[in-house]
Parts: structure tokens; sequence; C-alpha cells
């Protein structure tokens, strides 16, 4: 019998890494910004412009693309920094899987809400 519980202990271990993130594939609407400014530019004084955003994440220190839940102004960094730069200010759906204990959510996809 204890053999068979060690065998069983370690399976359980090797294991956990896979099942305990509960990290799953999921569908985040909001809009493109930059993580100085989130979804209100107003200390910059303007609304959030795209060419305003993409110069922000180019020359901020730091300054990486978010999405923005317009609704609960959750603020998601996204992993993929180049794709969100064509979607800057504008109203996107992003598929991916967020990782809270690092605050990103990984891109899977990003497309243009019509």
């Amino acid at each position: 019998m204890k053999p068979f519980a060690a065998a069983l202990v370690l399976l359980c271990l090797a294991l956990a890494p896979v099942t305990s993130t509960g990290a799953e594939t999921q569908v985040y609407t909001g809009v493109i910004s930059e993580s100085m400014c989130g979804i209100t530019h107003t200390s910059m004084g303007i609304t959030p412009d795209p060419k305003c955003i993409v110069e922000c994440v180019k020359h901020g220190d730091g300054v990486r693309y978010v999405l923005v839940d317009e609704k609960s102004k959750a603020m998601y960094v996204l992993s993929d920094q180049q794709t969100p730069e064509k979607f800057a200010a504008q109203r996107v759906r992003v598929k991916g899987v967020f990782y809270p204990r690092t605050k990103i959510l990984k891109v899977e996809t990003i497309e243009a809400v019509r």
C-alpha cells in the first residue's frame, strides 16, 4: 500500500503546476490604451488619440500597451506589444489568458469591435 500512496503523491505533485493555475482562454472587450494614463488622458489634456498612445509607449519609460475595460476600469497589460499599435484608442476584443499573479493578459488574438 505504501508504494501506491507514494506513487499517488508523486503523480499529484507532477500535475499540480498544470491544474493549479486555473488559467483558461477568455474574451476581453475594451479600449487599447497605454499604462501611464489608462482610459483617462485628462492629465495630458487630450482625448485618447491613437498617435498619443503610440508615442507614449514608444518613448515612455516602462509604458506598455494595455486593454482597459470601460465598465470596470480594469486595466490589463498585454503580452503582445506590437499588434496593439494598430488598434490604439480603438474598442477591441482580445482573446487570451489572464494571469492575475503577473497581471498580464497573454494575447492570442486582437480584433476591432465594429
